[in-house]
């Protein structure tokens, strides 16, 4: 499997995690506080792992 498949599997992995988190945010805005927030600040660390998986991931399919 080349770099960029992996690449492309894992950012595919994390824009799920990164969905279901802000759904599940969402979902609990107005029931409890806590596992919303607990959820959006994971929501959050994931988003930044995607943004460093999309940036190698444009800057290796420039390279090829």
């Amino acid at each position: 499997m080349s770099r960029l498949n992996q690449l492309s599997k894992y950012r595919k992995h994390l824009e799920e995690r990164y969905n279901k988190l802000v759904e599940r945010s969402n979902d609990y805005k107005y029931i409890d506080e806590i596992k919303s927030d607990r959820a959006a600040y994971k929501a959050m660390k994931i988003l930044g792992k995607l943004n460093k998986v999309n940036y190698l991931n444009k800057k290796f399919s420039n390279i090829t």
